[in-house]
């Protein structure tokens, strides 16, 4: 008897505010902390950044192991795979191939992420500028993008680089200059979606510039997608920047870089095959690695995958 009363009392009498804010809000979890935790759960993404992590310790930390220098030679001991304190043999000139290769692994990853860093500037801005105003300021903008997605990336880059000093950051400038024309896709698409927000509006109605509902209202809305399209910038980075060392119009020697690396080691591929195999393996786990991660993060980033 007394459970029944019980059991009528819970189904027809109203709950007090503090037993309906305990039964009926549930704990709220944060964006980004949500993110996270979809992001963990992805075993791919989860083991891609173990590798970057581990790739780029070994790469800062690896060179002081040995206590060789990666350009200075030594013809003696030339193409030398088995050789004491050479954890990675020699190369052709008797260069280091462990330094030679993190080293390398360095530069090839600073040119990547000076280039996703002003493909970041560049496409924000334009994409953001032609986003918000639109009307006859996007129709013109979007133009202009029609134009430079229209040119194949390599073919702008190789011209590029045929008139500009080799080195890290004109290569990355190379990059950049059409590297920005996808971000800045990304961030229109995300700003036509929420410049009709009614805080957008509200900013508006109470005098806010437009720089500043811009930047201060509308992007940092758009951090996530810009972040995914920034781990999917880096490894097309990394890939033309191994491109253009390979043909010539990159870094050349004695300086090093993944690109280089694998040219050298092309050179001499049926001779001496691990010249070729050591920089290829950590040009190829880096790109797979970053492509893991951004597929996760499209994963965790978008909220229509939320469970």
């Amino acid at each position: 008897m007394n459970s029944t009363k019980k059991l009528q009392k819970s189904w027809f009498e109203p709950l007090a505010p503090s037993e309906k804010n305990s039964e009926v809000l549930a704990p709220q979890t944060g964006y980004w902390k949500d993110a996270w935790r979809r992001f963990k759960a992805n075993k791919g993404a989860l083991i891609g950044l173990v590798l970057i992590i581990l790739l780029l310790l070994i790469a800062f930390i690896g060179p002081l192991l040995n206590g060789f220098d990666y350009s200075t030679q030594n013809l003696s001991i030339s193409n030398q795979e088995h050789l004491s304190g050479h954890f990675l043999g020699t190369d052709s000139l008797g260069r280091d191939l462990w330094q030679r290769v993190w080293y390398g692994a360095k530069v090839s990853l600073l040119i990547a992420f000076i280039a996703a860093f002003l493909d970041v500037v560049i496409g924000v801005t334009f994409g953001g500028i032609s986003g918000y105003f639109g009307g006859r300021v996007d129709s013109v903008m979007q133009r202009i993008l029609e134009i430079m997605y229209s040119i194949p990336n390599i073919v702008v880059i190789i011209l590029l680089m045929m008139y500009l000093e080799p080195g890290i950051l004109p290569i990355a400038v190379a990059l950049a200059f059409t590297g920005w024309v996808p971000m800045a896709r990304v961030v229109r698409a995300q700003i036509l979606k929420l410049k009709t927000q009614e805080y957008v509006l509200a900013a508006r109605t109470m005098g806010a510039s437009h720089f500043r509902i811009l930047f201060k209202h509308l992007i940092p809305n758009v951090v996530g997608p810009i972040i995914i399209a920034v781990t999917f910038s880096i490894p097309s980075a990394i890939f033309f920047e191994a491109f253009l060392s390979f043909i010539g119009l990159g870094l050349r020697s004695p300086a090093a870089s993944l690109g280089i690396l694998v040219n050298d080691g092309y050179r001499t591929l049926q001779l001496f095959p691990y010249q070729l195999f050591w920089p290829a393996l950590v040009l190829c786990i880096i790109m797979l690695s970053f492509n893991l991660i951004g597929d996760g993060l499209r994963d965790a980033l978008d909220p229509k995958m939320k469970k």
